[in-house]
This record gives structure tokens, C-alpha cells and sequence, in this order.
């Protein structure tokens, strides 16, 4: 069975609690059982990661093809506007990877309008609050089967 990494960035462990009016009322937990149930009907596992620190991400994404991660669904959250740490271990590795948001990033604040991840990203989806996720899954469910 083919595995996919979900990496949730920081804050994202307050989802719930923080700013419902633009990040829902969904917990983390919540969006974990979500796609643990469309993993199932898609044939694929995933791996939830989450953490607050930039070096633990970019352990977990230089970790991956040795722990055998055929796709990668990251939410970078704030790190999405300003790590180049994380954008480049995405471009050391050869494996497909999606990045998703709760919010439309591109209609909020300017600083948020800019990715350092959507540039070394096959793909972009934002601001259909889980559903992101959801989409996002099935994106990288689709690129490993066709690999």
C-alpha cells in the first residue's frame, strides 16, 4: 500500500480553538480521522505529522524516501511564507508533493500571498477550510498510482 505523509506546520495543533472564523472549528484530530477515512477508500495509508518546529519538518521530509513515503500533503502554515529551509529539502527530494491551506492564502493579508512551497509543489489547493485536505489527498493518491 502506497504511503502518504501529511505534514501539518505550526500552530496547526490549536486548530479548533484558533481563529474559527478563518480556520474552522475542526481540531486536528478531527482532520486526521477525516483522512484517515479517505485513505481507506483509496487504497492508500497516511502518516500524520505534526509539529511546531521547522527542523522537525524538514527532518521528516529528508526522512521520507527511507521510510518508504511515496507522496507527501504538507500544510506549512506560517512556514509556508517564510522557509526556505522547508522549500528546499522539498526540492533535495524526488517525491510528488501537495500543499494545502485552510484559507484562500491569496485573499488575505499580502504577506500571506507569497509561497516559498508552490514554486518545488505539484500542486496548490486553498481555502475549502478540510476539504483542502481532502482534495489534496486524492491529488496525491492519483500522482502515486499513476507512477
Amino acid at each position: 500500500m502506497k504511503k502518504i505523509l501529511v505534514i501539518h506546520g505550526p500552530n496547526l495543533n490549536l486548530l479548533g480553538d484558533r481563529e474559527t472564523n478563518i480556520y474552522g472549528k475542526n481540531t486536528l484530530e478531527d482532520i486526521n480521522n477525516m483522512l484517515k477515512e479517505e485513505a481507506t477508500s483509496l487504497k492508500v495509508e497516511i502518516i500524520p505529522f505534526q509539529s511546531n518546529h521547522e527542523g522537525e519538518i524538514v527532518q521528516k521530509i529528508q526522512d521520507a524516501k527511507k521510510d518508504g513515503i511515496s507522496a507527501i500533503l504538507i500544510n506549512p502554515a506560517a512556514y509556508t511564507h517564510t522557509s526556505v529551509a522547508i522549500r528546499d529539502a522539498i526540492s533535495a527530494i524526488d517525491i510528488p508533493i501537495i500543499e494545502v491551506h485552510l484559507s484562500n492564502i491569496y485573499a488575505r493579508e499580502e504577506f500571506r500571498k507569497i509561497s516559498l512551497i508552490s514554486p518545488v509543489a505539484a500542486g496548490v489547493i486553498s481555502g475549502f477550510g478540510c476539504q483542502s485536505y481532502i482534495f489534496g489527498l486524492r491529488a496525491a493518491a492519483e500522482i502515486v498510482k499513476k507512477a
